[in-house]
């Protein structure tokens, strides 16, 4: 008896606690602000661990080119081609004064390409008007050449809206491709 009371006060401080999970805010129609090199290399290196050189290399070129990020993305991802191929991923969209959104990402892709790949992904995402905004097609030009792991950076616009994802995973892939992804709010199959 005792330990059946325990454990429904137990239930009960998690559900206070919000034990789920935490709580994604809604999104917001506010610009998000920008955030610092540093502030996405330290995330970055939280995230991905041991790749540290590569990451703040690629966060250094992305800032010299399109400035800096007002969101960045962190998720997983996993594709596979053979002439044509498909995307998909998961994760959670960061922004500084707008809150956090779950995103999920797929998309096809064509060109010279064959392999298959697993990656930590992060992508860092410029001029974004609201977050809202993240909810459409990105297209670009993707190379990849590694076996076993590698690590990765491209970059995907729509309009003025850059996502530039930074990739590191294991698989074997090579080639290059014209591709897209599509961000939704809910997880789908349909790459298109």
């Amino acid at each position: 008896m005792q330990s059946r009371r325990e454990f429904t006060m137990a239930l009960a401080a998690l559900a206070a606690c919000g034990a789920a999970g935490p709580a994604l805010a809604t999104p917001e129609a506010q610009k998000p602000s920008e955030f610092s090199s540093n502030e996405i290399v330290d995330n970055g290196h939280r995230f991905f661990g041991s790749i540290s050189r590569g990451l703040a290399e690629a966060v250094e070129s992305a800032t010299r080119k399109w400035g800096k990020p007002n969101g960045y993305i962190l998720g997983q991802e996993a594709g596979g081609a053979f002439i044509g191929g498909l995307r998909y991923g998961e994760g959670v969209m960061h922004t500084r004064n707008a809150g956090d959104l779950r995103v999920f990402w797929q998309g096809p892709s064509m060109g010279l390409d064959a392999g298959a790949d697993g990656d930590r992904t992060m992508m860092l995402v410029y001029n974004l008007p609201s977050t809202n905004a993240i909810f459409r097609r990105y297209g670009g030009v993707d190379g990849s050449v590694y076996l076993v792991g590698g690590f990765g950076m491209t970059a995907l616009v729509n309009e003025d809206v850059y996502v530039v994802p930074i990739r590191s995973g294991v698989g074997a892939r090579l080639g290059f491709n014209v591709s897209y992804l599509k961000f939704t709010p809910a997880s789908t199959w349909n790459p298109f």
